[in-house]
Formats: C-alpha cells, sequence, structure tokens
C-alpha cells in the first residue's frame, strides 16, 4: 500500500499529524498516537494491521 493512501485513510478518520520521528511520521487523535514509516511503500501487513487497530473504514 502506498504510504499516501494510508495517511490519507488516517486524515479521513480524524488522525492528525502530531510530529515527524526518526523514520516516522507521528500522527494523533484522541490521545492516541499511530507512527507510520516514512517510505513510498508501508508493507501491506503493517498496513492492514494499523488500519484493523484503528478501526479505519
Amino acid at each position: 500500500m502506498k504510504t499516501r493512501d494510508l495517511i490519507k485513510l488516517l486524515e479521513k478518520n480524524g488522525w492528525k499529524f502530531k510530529r515527524h520521528g526518526g523514520n516516522h511520521d507521528v500522527y494523533e487523535k484522541d490521545g492516541e498516537t499511530e507512527a507510520v514509516v516514512r517510505h513510498k511503500e508501508t508493507d501491506e501487513e503493517l498496513a492492514r494491521i494499523i488500519i484493523r487497530r484503528r478501526g479505519l473504514k
């Protein structure tokens, strides 16, 4: 999955960019954080885990 598509999905579900980390961008919603790798592609399994964990639609 393209990382920008995962980020768009996060933002569509109310997640806001918080800061840049070492190799990740950190997004926040309701006091919870989610780190997204800063690569063109995100591993499919990792993307599925993030989508499932955060209940993204």
